[in-house]
């Protein structure tokens, strides 16, 4: 099974999505922000990162425009899971690595699928 980083500020969602992931036998770490989720990631090569889009102390533009510095993390999913829709973001967000979206609120349908999608 995959080896996953989620990254959120919210409590409730990293506990919702540990949860899901953890009863399909995947290996899952959170952090509450992009800062903590780079301490992760320095020691850690994740097979799949997903990651808020707003929140504080680094943001999940930063969180991605700083992972892809990571040789590492050149080709490592991420997926932004997040409330935006803004085309504009996701346009950006792209344009700094991250390979896919998750709009909140999800199923656990939904991020299973997104999960087998990314980590096969």
């Amino acid at each position: 099974m995959a080896r996953i980083l989620c990254v959120d500020d919210s409590l409730v969602i990293r506990r919702l999505i540990k949860q899901i992931l953890e009863d399909q036998g995947h290996d899952v770490i959170v952090a509450e922000d992009g800062v903590e989720a780079m301490d992760y990631a320095r020691d850690t090569v994740f097979d799949l990162v997903l990651s808020d889009v707003n929140m504080p102390n680094m943001s999940g533009s930063g969180l991605v425009s700083k992972l892809r510095r990571l040789p590492s993390y050149e080709s490592i999913p991420i997926v932004m899971v997040t409330t935006e829709s803004d085309g504009y973001k996701k346009d950006k967000l792209k344009s700094l690595g991250a390979n896919g979206w998750l709009r909140k609120p999800f199923t656990e349908e939904q991020i299973n699928k997104v999960i087998k999608h990314f980590t096969g």
